[in-house]
């Protein structure tokens, strides 16, 4: 046994219960009250609140055999008005006041900053096999899905929202940092169908924030120009740039705060140009010196505060945004949502394993690829949000994106599981 161990610490019920029994008396009789607390108690309370049934739902995921993320995104959910807001919705109202929501979405867009710049950081377009199969995925994958999302929005006209371009991208995603973590649950990402799998969601995912930047700039000439511009400037100076920084900054602390700080400036200027500022934390990511240990560990060590302090809050923003109750008022609404999940699977699991398939795969190893691909993840959420922000969907749109989502990505490992036992084989085969 190592480390001061001392006696007696172990606490007993009596003891607790008689604890508690203070706190509660001496709140009670305190004079003139404890009193209504100012903005700061509320936002801490509000943060304490969602981090706390966040990571309980992850933890009850993940012995679901579940990513836990997915419990993250369902803890949000439940403090929302799909659920804490049915049963008790004055505790909503008290939580989340609009001075403390303001608060709780400008921490969320930082944590989506660094997010978006991590996930940048992991693209590795460098190490890309089997072209062949791999493009066969990306647009099997990307463009049957794609299709089908601008026919639904069409057919459902001005009850998702304003674009159907928009929706069809938000159909034909797929998250890179959820299926990264589902290929390791499944002891497939040291496999030829996980690299397989993980470089085909690495481009689908770069060719996704591509066309979001080409929505949100929609006609305006000046901010597509200036964004072009950002990205060329970005490979032929930034790029070369960091690589000398991170070869002669001796400080790994100094060069953490250097590559956040470049994120987060890339961010507001992105803002400036009227593009959401995830794009230039994400450009900003990609532009990062690869096969860099210090930039591994920075990355790593990023990672663990952003997603298990900040991503949470922005889970919390989706699920306060996300009213189930939207699709109750109306059975065409129910309709709606099972047409979109219906074919936002099946799209992607004929759409990319069907691709794969002609492109050589064997029939079990295509039809696990498009299965993968389905999982949709947290790139889903974060998309629907940049749309709902934007004007680009509406409420019952994206509260249909966001349960789609929460579906796919669920679907997506127990549907592998299920597939691999009744192949009785594995990726190693291929």
């Amino acid at each position: 046994m190592t480390g001061l161990q001392l006696r007696g610490t172990r606490p007993s019920r009596l003891g607790m219960l008689l604890g508690l029994g203070i706190l509660i008396t001496t709140v009670a009789l305190w004079p003139g009250g404890i009193g209504s607390p100012d903005p700061i108690t509320r936002f801490l309370l509000a943060v304490a609140v969602i981090l706390i049934a966040s990571h309980l739902c992850g933890e009850a995921m993940r012995r679901l055999n579940q990513p836990p993320v997915l419990g993250e995104i369902l803890g949000g959910l439940l403090l929302g008005p799909s659920a804490l807001g049915l049963v008790w919705p004055q505790a909503v109202t008290w939580l989340f006041p609009h001075d403390v929501l303001d608060s709780l979405g400008k921490a969320a867009q930082l944590g989506l900053v660094v997010f978006m710049f991590l996930l940048g950081c992991e693209l590795r377009v460098d190490r890309i096999e089997r072209v062949r199969v791999i493009a066969a995925g990306v647009v099997g994958g990307m463009g049957l899905p794609f299709a089908a999302g601008v026919g639904i929005a069409l057919v459902a006209g001005p009850m998702l929202g304003t674009s159907a371009v928009f929706f069809g991208l938000a159909l034909a995603i797929t998250a890179l940092p959820v299926l990264a973590r589902i290929l390791v649950d499944l002891k497939l990402d040291r496999t030829a169908l996980g690299a397989l799998s993980l470089s085909t969601a690495a481009i689908g995912d770069g060719l996704a924030w591509l066309g979001l930047t080409l929505i949100l700039a929609g006609g305006a000439v000046k901010t597509a120009g200036l964004a072009a511009v950002l990205v060329v400037v970005t490979f032929l100076c930034v790029r070369p740039a960091l690589a000398a920084l991170v070869a002669r900054v001796r400080s790994e602390q100094l060069l953490t705060v250097l590559l956040v700080a470049g994120a987060v400036a890339f961010a507001a200027l992105t803002e400036l140009i009227n593009l959401h500022p995830v794009i230039g934390a994400f450009i900003f990511g990609t532009a990062v010196p690869r096969d860099s240990p210090v930039v591994d560990r920075i990355s790593r060590q990023l990672q663990g505060f952003t997603l298990t302090i900040l991503l949470p809050l922005f889970f919390a923003g989706v699920g306060l945004n996300t009213a189930i109750t939207l699709l109750g008022g109306d059975p065409y609404h129910w309709v709606l949502f099972v047409v979109v999940l219906l074919v936002a699977q099946a799209t992607k699991v004929i759409g990319a394993g069907g691709a794969v398939r002609l492109a050589g795969l064997p029939a079990g190893q295509a039809l696990q690829f498009g299965t993968l691909m389905n999982c949709r993840g947290v790139t889903e959420l974060v998309i629907a949000s940049i749309g709902l922000q934007a004007g680009l969907v509406n409420r019952l749109g994206f509260t249909i994106l966001v349960l789609m989502a929460v579906c796919t990505t669920a679907v997506t490992g127990v549907a592998m599981r299920r597939l691999m036992r009744r192949t009785h084989q594995t990726a190693e085969r291929y």
